[in-house]
């Protein structure tokens, strides 16, 4: 290698990123306290890797020439009788197939084996004569912590085997997502995710409290197998499933790198649903013979390969807490954040539910915290990751932030009664009436309802039908031709299907999908309106919250005094056509994307009059995409799956 130069500024850069990653890596691993997410900690290794590669100078004590990290004092030092190894990590497809390349030129056309990548403690367990002998942590992957009396409480890790030579296993120690929730209800200092109880179950000097957490061991490794031999990854699996191990409910082979793609996206897709926490998919040379000739580096195994997914969790600053108000009067807090990149998008707020939610989180503002991401679900606040000098306890209000006006609170959360002298909840109910799903008044924005709730005095929609050409005229920058359409808007909207009536009137936790369920079953509002709860949660996917929701909605006299409003304002509820059935759309599928000819909001009604379904994103549950020009992500994941794609001529053909 050449010669260090000090003065270098890509060697300063590096100097920088060490102390960085050896900061996070002792808060990790010594104190248990992450402050930043495994994304935000790779994105630092990886410049680190890129820095090393390009001035090919590699300091003495990077991480990049570490297995692992430092060991805890606090237990037993074990020597690791077989050394461990870290895995080396693709970023994209396209890294994914070099090295599917590489490795069948090596191993001859071998196929390959697919696994999760567990995101837990890794652990190594020994057996002898059939019986548990030890557990110990990675450590830094020559010397671990004795853990024994704590893996012990694990009741998926088997203390009596059927094999009875020595063996040594290895696999991750896990707090699935449902013992999680369980533990969290009862607890009086709440975890802050899966992840980080079990390394804190783990290195818990007393064994009770370890035990409490109800944790798993996901076995995938075979480390040393006296007088027994495997000839492939499949073969180790098959073994430790006979011996008694959980290995996770995922084990493929795949005979090239389309195959492990489609595995990849298949698993990508359902993620989230799973019991325990994943962050990618492990590739590994099924036949165990050319792994000798392969090898490994001084780091990791060549034949084995992580593919991460996509960020979903990262770290930022709380700013600030903001409380709006929203259509029902209902005062939610919503986190103001430094602007951070997540999934593919810049965040600049999330959700933080209520003020229960609050306290159990432990955030603060001006504190650093972890903000997940989960497909197109809103961004929420997970837990604190760091709290600092200037971090400032979040305070629930008293009055509405809108109007002033006193809150009242109904269990954690707080509501202002004020609906029609609260700015702000009127506004947002107005703007929701008046939107796409709903009534679909072309012209009525955000901006044009705020100006009619602050000159016109309008309050409720009733009143927007009372709305003449002449009383536009007097206001700010409307002309004779905006106001116009505004009014011939105003007309078209009163012939409504009825779910976009329903949808319209803003039942809390009532969406579109939801309010043509209810338009389905009741086909009439007088149906609905005298129905009981019983008879609501019969509807598809509609449970106890919903139903309640629903119910009250109908039982409350201002609701029922404005929908009487609107009918004798002229509005039309048009009756219910039932669906032409057509056996190749009916219950089926389908995922639009790109630029089409038509509307998409006509395309799915066209859809759903068939009897099909619609929905925003791909998934192994897809049908059909629809795809028109410049498809994007979708289209490519579609493929991935191998989901019938169609053209728009496919599709028409389709619908006749």
């Amino acid at each position: 290698m050449e010669k260090i130069n000090k003065n270098d500024e890509k060697i300063k850069k590096m100097e920088e990123l060490i102390k960085e990653i050896d900061k996070h890596n002792y808060n990790y691993y010594v104190l248990d306290n992450p402050t930043i997410s495994d994304s935000e900690y790779d994105k630092l290794y990886y410049e680190l890797v890129d820095l090393e590669k390009e001035t090919n100078i590699i300091l003495p004590y990077s991480p990049t020439q570490r297995v692992g990290d430092t060991v805890l004092n606090g237990f037993k030092k074990k020597t690791h009788e077989i050394p461990l190894y870290s895995l080396n990590k693709v970023r994209d497809f396209e890294g994914l197939e070099e090295w599917t390349k590489e490795m069948k030129e090596e191993a001859e056309g071998t196929d390959f084996a697919v696994e999760y990548k567990f995101d837990g403690l890794n652990l190594v367990i020994e057996y002898q004569n059939g019986l548990f002998v030890s557990a110990t942590t990675r450590g830094n992957g020559i010397i671990g912590e004795d853990v024994s009396q704590q893996v012990k409480t694990i009741k998926t890790v088997p203390l009596k085997i059927k094999f009875k030579g020595k063996l040594i296993v290895q696999g991750e120690g896990m707090m699935t997502n449902k013992s999680f929730a369980d533990y969290n209800k009862t607890a009086e200092e709440k975890l802050k995710n899966p992840r980080n109880a079990v390394a804190g179950a783990i290195r818990n000097l007393d064994v009770r409290e370890t035990a409490k957490r109800n944790l798993d061991f996901f076995c995938y490794s075979i480390l040393l197998c006296d007088g027994k031999e495997f000839s492939s990854q499949k073969e180790m699996h098959e073994f430790l499933i006979e011996n008694g191990f959980q290995t996770g409910n995922y084990f493929k082979i795949c005979k090239d790198v389309h195959e492990i793609i489609h595995c990849i996206n298949e698993i990508d897709v359902i993620k989230n649903k799973l019991d325990v926490m994943i962050d990618g998919m492990v590739i590994k040379i099924n036949k165990v013979k050319p792994r000798e000739k392969i090898g490994f580096t001084a780091k990791y195994p060549k034949w084995a390969i992580a593919y991460k997914f996509e960020a979903q969790e990262t770290t930022t600053i709380l700013k600030s807490v903001t409380w709006q108000v929203g259509r029902s009067g209902r005062v939610t807090p919503i986190a103001e954040l430094e602007p951070v990149e997540l999934s593919g998008a810049t965040i600049k707020r999330a959700t933080l539910n209520n003020i229960d939610d609050i306290r159990r989180k432990d955030v603060f503002e001006k504190s650093r915290v972890f903000v997940r991401r989960s497909n197109e679900v809103i961004p929420e606040i997970m837990g604190l990751a760091e709290k600092f000098d200037n971090s400032k306890e979040i305070i629930e209000p008293d009055f509405c932030p809108s109007c002033g006006s006193k809150l009242v609170k109904k269990g954690p959360l707080l509501y202002c009664e004020n609906h029609l002298g609260c700015k702000e909840q009127v506004i947002d109910r107005l703007s929701h009436f008046a939107s796409r799903d709903a009534f679909n008044i072309e012209g009525l924005s955000d901006k044009t309802v705020t100006i009619l709730y602050d000159k016109l005095g309008i309050r409720k929609p009733s009143q927007l039908f009372d709305l003449k050409e002449e009383d536009f005229l007097i206001l700010e920058n409307f002309k004779e031709k905006k106001a116009k359409n505004i009014i011939t808007a105003l007309e078209k909207s009163k012939n409504v299907d009825f779910y976009r009536f329903l949808y319209a009137l803003g039942i809390s936790e009532v969406g579109a999908k939801t309010a043509k369920d209810l338009a389905k079953t009741f086909e009439n509002l007088e149906y609905l309106v005298e129905s009981n709860k019983e008879e609501i949660l019969k509807v598809n996917d509609i449970g106890e919250v919903i139903a309640d929701n629903i119910y009250n909605f109908f039982r409350d006299s201002y609701n029922i005094d404005e929908i009487n409003e609107l009918l004798q304002k002229g509005i039309k509820i048009k009756e219910i056509v039932k669906f032409k059935k057509n056996d190749k759309i009916f219950n089926k599928v389908f995922v639009l994307t790109g630029t089409l000819s038509m509307p998409r909001h006509e395309v799915e009604k066209l859809i759903e009059d068939n009897g099909g379904k619609t929905s925003s994103a791909v998934s192994k549950n897809t049908d059909y995409v629809l795809a028109g020009e410049n498809a994007g992500s979708k289209l490519d994941k579609a493929k991935s799956l191998g989901i019938k794609i169609l053209n728009e001529t496919e599709f028409k053909n389709l619908i006749k």
